[in-house]
């Protein structure tokens, strides 16, 4: 590749030469870099606060009847554990923290093409948690409608459901305007030479999420702001009391939410498309065909909301071609997967951690999309339909894809964003430790949903006691896994051994920059030849 970037031998350009120092050099500071931090460990608290609920709920549901709180408590708690995972982890997590990152510098710009807008995207994310949070400590009582506010419910409730609601609008403007810089800047800061042919893949689905964020978020925040002004004034809208119709809501939301479902796993997707060549020590195998089959997801995402609703009593007509267009976006997704392990095809592995990520992402993914055909088809939706299996399905999909996307990017990363290295046999363990945690935890609804247990439920029979043991049980191992990963890289960050410029061969941009890279990347903007493409081994 010709395409290069001087690299300074003073280590004092690593240095941040900002007019601030201390805290405000962070939160004042509009270094894509920075702002990506800014995310992650935003989110990381986040985070830890859903994980502690997650753990609350599976322990509840250990054995039948009351284990450690009420009924009421428990609704409280999946919801609150939704709002925060959903609206605040996942939808914003790969591109808020490593698209801010990696974006610019892999396509050889030295920031994104709003720097201020970026820092105000951050703030406005923390104004949406802030307000989240304010409707789990003040009024009347915790939100308890679950992370989708579904009305009737969600205005009839006596419960402070405005402070929720208002929070999710507000963060609804983070993610659009978020999606907004990444289009400009992929539009207009390419380095020289980089054509659209030429990009890596990452930022392609990145590109590919920014127009879903900026085109769908906008109906989910009307739907709120309709949800409170119901709520407020009483005007019609949702309720049939007052003429309004509570299936119209489930329409708005999930013309949002399934393609938040591809804003979420379009770029996890795109993490595991840098990992395996890298780890193969091959050119990706089939690049146009993962561009094509990114934007064929993120278009045909916008047509097949319906398919959460099959039994919601809509026509046979509008069932069929739900189903039909749930089936094609398959497709894509399996052109991905077919490539993935493809490129890995007699390639030269490196059994590394990110490997070892990107490889059980493939494997939880698969089961996920499988399992999502199921709830595609109308015959078998309308047996599991609201069970323990749509929870399973749901997370190997969202955590199974996003997070281990996620542990893999930034085990990936980690040695550009803190120019160290972490413990690799501590973070092998720790993968191992949650991967099989993973699979207990959530392999067990799948059985539980065949067998008829009702999802969110508080309570339930007999017959479902032993795998909610399992289920139990294996979110303790989760969980100490997630633990080991943390302090691993926590510490590493500090002390770990100091990393070269490229420890995995890397063949994209961000290796060719110092480690951690200097406040506008680049000394010179790359220069890319005509027969330079994005990966060459």
């Amino acid at each position: 590749m010709q395409a290069t970037s001087k690299i300074p031998t003073d280590i004092s350009y690593l240095e941040y030469k900002g007019k601030h120092k201390g805290l405000l050099s962070w939160i004042l500071s509009t270094d894509h870099k920075r702002i990506a931090l800014l995310y992650m460990y935003s989110m990381m608290g986040l985070f830890l606060v859903g994980v502690m609920l997650g753990l609350a709920m599976k322990l509840e549901l250990i054995a039948p009847g009351k284990t450690i709180m009420e009924a009421s408590d428990y609704n409280a708690v999946f919801t609150v554990h939704g709002v925060i995972m959903i609206f605040m982890i996942v939808i914003p997590g790969l591109p808020a923290v490593f698209g801010n990152f990696m974006l610019p510098i892999m396509i050889g710009a030295k920031d994104v093409a709003f720097p201020k807008l970026n820092l105000f995207s951050w703030y406005i994310y923390i104004a949406g948690a802030i307000l989240v949070i304010a409707s789990l400590l003040f009024g009347p009582g915790t939100p308890d409608t679950g992370w989708t506010f579904y009305a009737p419910y969600s205005f009839k409730t006596g419960t402070n459901m405005l402070p929720a609601i208002f929070g999710a609008f507000v963060l609804g403007f983070s993610s659009i305007l978020t999606g907004l810089n990444f289009i400009v800047t992929i539009h207009r800061m390419r380095a020289p030479g980089m054509k659209w042919t030429k990009m890596p893949l990452f930022p392609w689905t990145l590109y590919g999420t920014a127009w879903i964020q900026l085109l769908a978020t906008p109906v989910v925040g009307i739907t709120l702001v309709l949800v409170a002004l119901e709520r407020v004034f009483g005007i019609g809208v949702f309720d049939p009391a007052l003429g309004g119709d509570p299936i119209l809501y489930q329409h708005l939301f999930w013309i949002y939410s399934h393609p938040a479902v591809y804003v979420m796993i379009l770029p996890a997707m795109g993490a595991i498309s840098e990992i395996i060549p890298t780890f193969s020590q091959k050119h990706i195998f089939g690049y146009k065909a993962i561009i094509a089959s990114t934007l064929a997801i993120a278009f045909v995402g916008y047509f097949v909301w319906g398919h959460h609703m099959f039994t919601s009593g809509m026509s046979g007509t509008a069932q069929y071609t739900f189903s039909i267009l749930t089936f094609l976006v398959a497709i894509p997704s399996a052109i991905k997967v077919f490539n993935w392990i493809s490129t890995m095809y007699k390639g030269s592995i490196r059994l590394e951690t990110p490997f070892f990520w990107a490889a059980s992402f493939i494997f939880v993914f698969m089961i996920g999309g499988l399992s999502g055909l199921v709830l595609g088809a109308l015959a078998t939706d309308i047996y599991v339909h609201d069970t323990a299996f749509v929870v399973a399905h749901f997370h190997f999909i969202v955590f199974g894809g996003v997070g281990f996307s996620f542990m893999a990017a930034i085990h990936y990363w980690f040695p550009k964003i803190y120019g160290r290295m972490y413990d690799k046999s501590w973070a092998n363990v720790g993968w191992l430790t949650f991967f099989i945690g993973f699979l207990a935890l959530y392999t067990p609804m799948f059985y539980l949903g065949l067998q008829g247990m009702p999802r969110r439920y508080y309570d339930y029979l007999e017959e479902f006691h032993g795998g909610n043991i399992l289920s139990t049980l294996g979110s303790w191992v989760m969980v100490f896994g997630l633990v080991i990963i943390l302090v691993n890289l926590f510490r590493s960050a500090r002390v770990g051994a100091i990393a070269p410029v490229d420890p995995w061969n890397g063949k994209t941009l961000e290796w060719t920059v110092p480690s951690p890279p200097p406040v506008e990347n680049f000394d010179e903007i790359p220069v890319y030849g005509e027969k330079d493409g994005p990966y060459e081994y």
